[in-house]
């Protein structure tokens, strides 16, 4: 896998569960920033983030929460 698809990957995973969760982009985003001060409410801030792959495991759990979902690390089975 390339860096690019690497980085397209996880963007449109991070989407998915945000619409699977029933939100837009920019409803998480705005969700995020009442729960969490340190969010800025912009969804363009956000976008960037994702599309140049700076978004902090912090603000993936942050967002997580308000999505409703948790992030489990679980061992891979190496079959």
């Amino acid at each position: 896998m390339t860096k690019e698809e690497a980085i397209n990957r996880a963007r449109c995973e991070i989407q998915s569960y945000i619409v699977a969760a029933g939100y837009t982009q920019t409803e998480a985003v705005e969700a995020c920033a009442v729960e969490f001060e340190n969010w800025s409410p912009s969804d363009s801030n956000f976008s960037n983030k994702l599309e140049k792959q700076t978004i902090r495991y912090r603000e993936v759990l942050e967002l997580a929460e308000v999505l409703r979902y948790e992030i489990v690390w679980r061992l891979r089975r190496d079959d």
